[in-house]
């Protein structure tokens, strides 16, 4: 395992530790309560990041046994399962999302160096590096834990997930036809702004200013960009989803 994995593997194993305790704070009541997400429970966000460890793992042994093997066997399959373990007891739900952030591990572990190039394939998108698979779930990890609604906020993810994140999420949301032409400008940030939006604007962009974390959580949808600011006193865009 190179130093890059073994970073990356730490940084999902400490946001994996800070969303189980989140977790292990819940009681049975708390875990049917609504997240943050429309029409889940706590419940439903916790079951679905477990059954996301089990999706990129198949991801992860992909790549070491060059055999394709799906994430899932079916939109309609992981959307079955999620819904199958939303209602399980709070300790249950926990013990999920460990035992299969252990097992998640412990297939990253068993990748040779040469196997992180080999290309995996999630539900969309264009096939990526199995190294890509460790920024997925670091992700996954952060943004649901944010979505469990108890008392993890935007403000709480790390500065280099963030940093990281950001410019990545800006890449996304760059070239979409569909998304307003900004201009992010992050605060205390030094490497310059970052641009959303058509290659070739028809209006001008529009320059959105704020905290590095509070404009990640607007680009994804966790956040009403009430923190942001417009220079000149434009209204603040309003964005298509994520994905």
């Amino acid at each position: 395992m190179d130093d890059d994995v073994r970073r990356s593997m730490a940084r999902i194993g400490e946001a994996t530790d800070r969303l189980l305790a989140s977790a292990a704070a819940l009681s049975d009541a708390g875990a049917r309560e609504p997240s943050l997400l429309p029409g889940w429970t706590r419940g439903h966000v916790l079951t679905h990041v477990a059954r996301n460890g089990d999706g990129l793992g198949n991801l992860l042994r992909w790549a070491r046994t060059g055999t394709k093997t799906p994430m899932y066997a079916s939109r309609e399959a992981r959307r079955a399962d999620i819904e199958a373990g939303a209602g399980r007891s709070a300790a249950d739900l926990a013990a999920d999302v460990q035992a299969t952030a252990i097992a998640f591990a412990a297939e990253a572990a068993s990748l040779p160096d040469g196997a992180w190039a080999a290309q995996v394939q999630g539900l969309t998108g264009p096939p990526i590096p199995a190294r890509g698979v460790l920024d997925w779930r670091l992700r996954e990890v952060e943004i649901h834990h944010v979505d469990l609604a108890a008392g993890y906020r935007p403000g709480d993810w790390p500065g280099e997930f963030v940093t990281a994140s950001l410019r990545g999420v800006a890449g996304e949301f760059a070239g979409r036809e569909d998304t307003p032409p900004c201009q992010l400008q992050p605060d205390g940030a030094d490497s310059g702004p970052l641009r959303i939006g058509p290659e070739r604007p028809a209006t001008q962009q529009v320059v959105v200013q704020g905290p590095p974390a509070s404009l990640l959580a607007w680009l994804i949808g966790r956040d009403d960009g009430s923190g942001l600011r417009v220079p000149g006193g434009a209204a603040l865009p309003v964005l298509p989803p994520w994905r």
